[in-house]
């Protein structure tokens, strides 16, 4: 006699069980890989805020020996378009193609200070960045704008010179 119905003796698929530990691992392997992304992404703006502050200071030395041994005045102005704390002036005699800004926002300048009276022959210049553990935080100058060896005891637009703030000074 023929066999209207076949019994399977195995099941085909997944349980639910099964199912919730693989998504559950997932989510721990997910968690790790998005803490070390995000851990290498602040180290990596911070590089690029040490190398924008090397290259304005080679901009501001450029600047220096052609414009009458002058750093350029430092202002109070910040903002999304042209103004950059003095340093536009870099882009206008064509020092730099434009002023590098903070890597986590296009409106955040670097903090830049000058002598607010007579010549203007030193300046102070540095980038506040994410990582506290920072090499280039051991090699930088950590000083106020009035501190004395940092130049001129009164800056326009002077700023703390603590870390995390990488800061230099010529």
């Amino acid at each position: 006699m023929i066999k209207l119905f076949k019994k399977h003796s195995t099941k085909g698929g997944f349980t639910l069980i099964e199912l919730l530990v693989v998504i559950a691992i997932i989510g721990v392997l997910a968690s790790i890989v998005l803490a070390s992304l995000n851990n290498a992404r602040r180290k990596s703006r911070d590089a690029r805020r040490v190398t924008d502050v090397k290259q304005i200071q080679l901009a501001l030395e450029l600047y220096f020996d052609a414009q009458g041994n002058q750093y350029p005045v430092a202002t109070a102005t910040c903002d999304a378009t042209a103004n950059a704390k003095g340093l536009e002036v870099l882009v206008t005699t064509g020092y730099i193609p434009q002023v590098p800004r903070d890597p986590s926002s296009s409106t955040t300048c670097y903090s830049y200070a000058s002598p607010a009276t007579g010549l203007r022959t030193t300046y102070h210049l540095g980038a506040t960045l994410e990582e506290t553990t920072n090499p280039a935080l051991n090699g930088d100058r950590d000083c106020t704008s009035a501190a004395a060896g940092c130049g001129a005891a009164a800056y326009t637009q002077g700023f703390a010179g603590t870390d995390p703030l990488y800061d230099v000074t010529p």
